[in-house]
């Protein structure tokens, strides 16, 4: 099999809620999403979506996928879809660095190697370890009495875990953290992600002050070694995300005891080969994970179950379906949720179908 033509759609895709806000006074209101499609001598085509969140949030940027796509492209066509490490290695000599940009083209290819063998991709990832995938539900950065409404809403839509957003005035912050703790019950799950928004000291308030609520702390400041110093000063289980964006920093953590839980985004680590290796690196050192991208519709919450349906459940600490936070629909046989949970398609490759009518014309073919 090989590579014959790679194209690509812009999609815009507005929010339910109208409005998401972040640390840092970030907010964005319509994702700028990419689609890729993968299409091969052999009649198969492979799908995947990449979906920076916003310019500000990581290293990553909606015109950065396609810019890169341009520039990755022509050194694939011709190559076999199906040989993975061969496709990456191709990716990294023609582009350094950019891993979210090569993250589609990972994924695409995945989804090929589930269609050309006839296997769902979660089998192929090590095959089915759970059924049904717990969801979290991210709550936008509000008023305490916003956020805790929110939050008792969608505790009625069958979520249990909660990601708090907060990284904003230390006092706020804790206000929130109190507000919403209170509301929900002693099962569920509460994690106050501050998205790097802290600094040091204000970090280690928000800590103390909270000290005495089952909640967990999640990414408080910019880098690695600000976080690992508020890591030691609080008993609370502690979760790195933005910081662990490869191999080599999940290894450290991992030596160093940065974290007792860590994000795994897929585009951000370069698609679903490197998500695997390091999923697979968290399960033999017992480390869960939160499963996820920066955002994304269908095709990115098909993609993300997979990975977390061949997780163990004991290690999948939540994952995400971006797709109930959109208006638009991009693509059928995505999972849907029920009762807070998820899960994979059965169907050969990610077992979606994209929405060409919905995606219009491509902004970008190389064959």
């Amino acid at each position: 099999m090989k590579i014959t033509e790679i194209n690509a759609w812009q999609v815009d895709l507005p929010l339910k809620e109208g409005r998401y806000n972040w640390s840092g006074g970030n907010s964005i209101e319509v994702f700028d999403s990419t689609v890729v499609e993968i299409k091969t001598d052999s009649g198969l085509s492979g799908y995947a979506e990449c979906c920076p969140l916003g310019s500000a949030y990581l290293p990553s940027f909606a015109l950065g996928v396609r810019a890169g796509l341009q520039e990755l492209a022509p050194y694939l066509i011709g190559a076999d879809p199906l040989n993975l490490g061969e496709i990456n290695r191709k990716m990294d000599l023609a582009l350094r660095g950019h891993p979210y940009a090569k993250a589609p083209i990972d994924i695409a290819c995945w989804d090929l190697l589930g269609k050309a063998t006839g296997q769902p991709v979660y089998n192929l990832l090590g095959g089915a370890m759970q059924e049904d995938v717990a969801l979290y539900r991210a709550i936008s950065q509000e008023s305490p009495d916003e956020m805790a409404a929110k939050i008792a809403g969608y505790s009625a839509e069958g979520y249990t875990k909660f990601q708090l957003k907060v990284g904003g005035d230390a006092n706020d912050d804790i206000e929130r953290i109190h507000a919403t703790r209170e509301i929900l019950k002693p099962s569920d799950l509460l994690v106050a992600d501050a998205n790097t928004g802290w600094t040091r000291h204000e970090a280690a308030r928000v800590v103390g002050a909270v000290s005495d609520l089952d909640v967990y702390i999640e990414q408080p400041c910019m880098t690695y070694e600000e976080s690992v110093s508020i890591r030691r000063r609080t008993t609370l289980p502690f979760v790195l995300d933005e910081v662990i964006d490869g191999s080599a920093s999940l290894v450290r953590g991992i030596a160093e005891d940065a974290m007792d839980v860590i994000n795994l985004k897929i585009s951000k680590v370069g698609g679903l080969t490197r998500a695997k290796l390091m999923r697979d690196l968290c399960v033999s050192s017992g480390i869960p994970m939160t499963i996820e991208d920066t955002w994304g519709g269908d095709i990115t919450t098909a993609a993300i179950a997979h990975l977390a349906r061949s997780t163990p459940e004991r290690f999948c600490f939540s994952a995400t379906d971006f797709n109930s936070y959109g208006t638009v629909t991009i693509a059928s046989g995505a999972p849907q949720r029920v009762n807070g949970k998820m899960t994979a398609s059965d169907e050969s490759g990610l077992g979606i179908v994209p929405d060409f009518d919905v995606l219009g014309d491509a902004v970008l073919s190389v064959s």
